[in-house]
């Protein structure tokens, strides 16, 4: 599948239904386009079976709730949806998309109780997020942009209206050709990616940022099981900006950016270690199990 998002072949799961791809589509006065009411999953299939799926299903209700409206469908009925997309599309690798959104309705301001809730669920056949840094190591830029205080934005829903200084923080990073840009929290601590959750090694130990002002990925929260089930120490704690320069090994997971490793990260150059090329063959293996 190639081309514009709008313009494809293929079916996309909408409110119980299976429409054309193309008409897969939202008024202009949808509420989430003017409010960022909106909540979404990123999930991939391997082989006919996608990793975590109801954990995904779950978080996305859960999300929906942090932004205070309520999905209305189960998890069981996310499940089948998601499966019914990829078999329409014929597809067992593929990158999911469940989305859902506050649309058009009888309010067209900040509240918008009364608009009805909507859910879609797009598959499309996705490559390595990163491109070639899967080997060679990934390069990030460190963003102006922070993550906001959990008193600010409900940090962990995965809702669209966070993603909007992630977006600006990529854009200048491959403006200075780089892959991704580390972004710090509201306190200056070293937070995450864009779209992706970042660990580090020293001593054969691994650090990663604590996330109580960011999204705890399942992806993170995989790799970290994966590397305690090793006898590996994994530390999740403050990490300070001046901490980076005694680091020796870096990478990035999230569904999308599965184990990617980095190579630098503005001034601090990290080595692509044993240890991350071990954890992204076993999450490989894992993922395809």
């Amino acid at each position: 599948m190639a081309g514009a998002y709008d313009d494809r072949d293929g079916k996309i799961w909408l409110d119980g239904k299976l429409v054309e791809w193309r008409d897969a589509n939202v008024h202009i006065l949808t509420h989430a386009m003017h409010y960022a009411s909106s909540v979404f999953e990123g999930e991939r299939c391997y082989n006919g079976k996608i990793f975590k799926s109801r954990a995904h299903s779950e978080r996305l209700i859960k999300s929906g709730q942090l932004i205070d409206f309520q999905i209305p469908f189960s998890v069981d009925e996310i499940e089948t949806a998601k499966q019914a997309a990829l078999d329409a599309n014929g597809l067992k690798d593929a990158y999911v998309r469940p989305i859902a959104w506050r649309g058009s309705g009888e309010d067209m301001g900040v509240a918008a109780a009364r608009n009805p809730v909507h859910l879609a669920v797009a598959v499309w056949e996705w490559g390595n997020y990163y491109g070639d840094a899967k080997t060679r190591g990934a390069k990030l830029d460190i963003a102006k942009w922070k993550r906001p205080s959990p008193e600010t934005a409900p940090s962990q829903a995965k809702a669209a209206g966070l993603y909007m200084i992630a977006t600006m923080s990529k854009h200048a990073a491959e403006a200075k050709g780089c892959s991704d840009a580390m972004m710090f929290d509201y306190r200056g601590y070293v937070a995450e990616a864009t779209g992706a959750n970042l660990f580090f090694v020293k001593d054969g130990e691994v650090h990663t940022p604590a996330a109580d002002a960011f999204l705890n990925g399942i992806t993170r929260q995989t790799v970290i099981g994966m590397l305690r089930d090793k006898g590996i120490t994994v530390h999740e704690r403050v990490i300070m900006p001046d901490e980076l320069e005694g680091f020796q090994q870096c990478w990035l997971t999230g569904t999308a950016a599965e184990v990617t490793p980095v190579g630098q990260i503005g001034d601090y150059n990290f080595e692509v270690g044993a240890l991350t090329r071990d954890i992204a063959a076993d999450y490989e293996k894992l993922v395809r199990a």
